[in-house]
């Protein structure tokens, strides 16, 4: 991972006191970005967040033998309220 963007946490789910985490699926693409996100669980509250946060994020390519390929991941995003 080179960049990483912080999800904002939503102003609904911290008045609701809601916390937790999200579960996306990735493609990691041949040049780093992400690809085919989708969300696995998580509370509805904080999914958008998460989605638009990782679908930001960049990835050195991996390497195969040398050449770049692609790779399927989970990605886990927390969410904690700060009291």
């Amino acid at each position: 991972l080179i960049h990483r963007v912080q999800p904002t946490y939503p102003q609904l789910a911290k008045t609701a006191g809601i916390q937790g985490t999200v579960v996306l699926r990735a493609v990691i693409s041949k040049e780093g970005t992400i690809e085919n996100l989708t969300v696995q669980s998580g509370p509805p509250l904080l999914v958008k967040a998460a989605l638009e946060a990782v679908a930001q994020w960049r990835y050195r390519p991996y390497l195969l033998n040398g050449d770049p390929f692609e790779v399927e991941t989970q990605v886990t995003v927390n969410f904690v309220l700060n009291r």
